[in-house]
């Protein structure tokens, strides 16, 4: 444990931070997971409200931005597939 205030304070952030990281990134995957479930089953599925969960976490800096684009580009592939119109 640590002795220094500044310290537990960095301890206390971290793990508020890890937390609220770990819960953006659960919305993501199971947004995503759903899209794809979805698509596979030729049910109705909103891309552009998957995407934008994409770019929800990037702008929290949960995911980096490539990995955004590469995830946006599958599901749009996965999409044209399924023959569902594109997101914006």
């Amino acid at each position: 444990m640590a002795n220094i205030k500044s310290a537990e304070k960095r301890i206390h952030q971290s793990e508020l931070r890890r937390n609220r990281n770990r819960a953006v990134r659960s919305r993501l995957r199971s947004a995503i997971k759903g899209y794809r479930q979805a698509a596979d089953d030729r049910k109705a599925a909103s891309l552009p409200a998957t995407v934008a969960e994409i770019d929800r976490a990037v702008k929290k800096g949960v995911i980096h931005r490539n990995a955004a684009a590469r995830y946006k580009s599958r599901l749009a592939k996965k999409s044209a597939r399924a023959g569902a119109p594109p997101a914006r």
